[in-house]
């Protein structure tokens, strides 16, 4: 089963301004580069190329257009930003910048979101698993606010499109990016038709473009109460600790809500070398987690790409996730796992998390 990667170099033209940590004021003489770097995508794109050969295609992305996304984003929201890339660009909120070229490159990553949705969607026979490799990322994105390198919400526009177009009625969003989903949250908060699960270190609420804290109390509201799954683990998490998450909670809330089209935010920064978290998986953790999806989503599966900011581990981890999601094995070895898992406490948290959900689902 070959993967499809939907990938267009306009996402690599996309910039931050440098010293992403240091405001308001820097005190060094040299700015930390943003870790959103074009390196990402290039280091993967290079992983596959070498080492998936006849395992994966690479079709061409169609753009998307601005209506798609304002089924989704307020277009006054969007007009900021592409005003502020007309004048030169700058920050739009403290860690999250826009240049020149970011116009376009929303329209390539989103556009290769929906592409990679729609193929699942409308051919669910497909012997394949798209993947969309793009940046900026969007699971931090909100209908109105831009948020942690986020700028629109890529899945949420791909999930949105494929209801409103009735290729589907139900799609499930498994998010294990380190960081929450609390931009894809805000878009279906007050939903039944969108299941967000999301995996993630407990960084509350980090400031006013980051209100939520995407911890067990917010679970929805109205008709969307209980499709809010948000699954905090402590740091030091690693391959372990996502299985149980995956065997107690992932697993049994996916499978009961039986989605007709199953989405990964597919953020590979809980791996054990990446500077923005501070879990510990693996190569062999992000397979395993791949091949699990896989499973769960019987055939429509796709794979959006969000964070993971170690420029080499990520295309390892990368790599490791799109195997899984294949069924095949390249013989890559990971040269950065170095640390084991080193917090029992896991198991504690996801038993809260089993508690806080289980009037909902059968989980356990």
């Amino acid at each position: 089963m070959p993967v499809e990667v939907r990938y267009d170099e306009a996402c690599l033209d996309h910039r931050h301004p440098d010293g992403a940590y240091d405001l308001p004021l820097r005190e060094t003489e040299v700015a930390e580069p943003h870790p959103d770097r074009p390196e990402r995508l290039t280091n993967v794109e290079r992983m596959l190329r070498a080492h998936l050969g006849e395992h994966a295609t690479w079709p061409a992305v169609e753009p998307t257009t601005r209506d798609r996304l304002e089924r989704v984003h307020d277009p006054d929201y969007l007009d900021e930003v592409w005003e502020l890339a007309a004048s030169g660009g700058g920050r739009i909120e403290a860690t999250t910048g826009v240049s020149p070229e970011t116009p376009e490159a929303i329209l390539y990553a989103a556009g290769s979101a929906i592409g990679a949705a729609e193929q699942q969607a409308l051919d669910t026979d497909a012997d394949t698993v798209p993947y969309a490799l793009v940046r900026p990322s969007g699971h931090h994105a909100q209908p109105a606010q831009a948020d942690g390198y986020c700028l629109v919400n890529n899945v949420a526009v791909a999930a949105e499109h494929a209801i409103e177009t009735g290729a589907v009625e139900r799609v499930a969003v498994v998010d294990w990016d380190v960081h929450p989903g609390n931009g894809t949250q805000e878009c279906f908060y007050d939903r039944d038709d969108v299941l967000l699960v999301s995996l993630h270190n407990d960084f509350g609420s980090w400031g006013p473009a980051h209100p939520q804290t995407s911890r067990l109390d917010e679970r929805g509201t109205g008709d969307g109460e209980g499709y809010t799954v948000n699954v905090p683990l402590p740091p030091g998490t690693g391959n372990e600790g996502y299985a149980t998450a995956f065997d107690r909670v992932v697993e049994p809330v996916v499978d009961t809500f039986d989605p007709d089209l199953l989405l990964v935010s597919a953020g590979q920064d809980g791996s054990q070398m990446d500077p923005n978290g501070n879990n510990v998986l693996t190569m062999d953790g992000f397979r395993e987690m791949g091949r699990r999806v896989r499973a769960l989503a019987g055939g429509s599966l796709a794979l959006v790409q969000e964070g993971g900011y170690n420029v080499s581990h990520l295309a390892y981890c990368t790599l490791g996730a799109i195997e899984g999601a294949i069924g095949v094995e390249s013989g890559v070895e990971d040269r950065y796992d170095l640390l084991a898992e080193c917090n029992p406490a896991s198991e504690e948290w996801i038993a809260d998390a089993v508690e806080a959900y289980e009037e909902f689902w059968p989980v356990g």
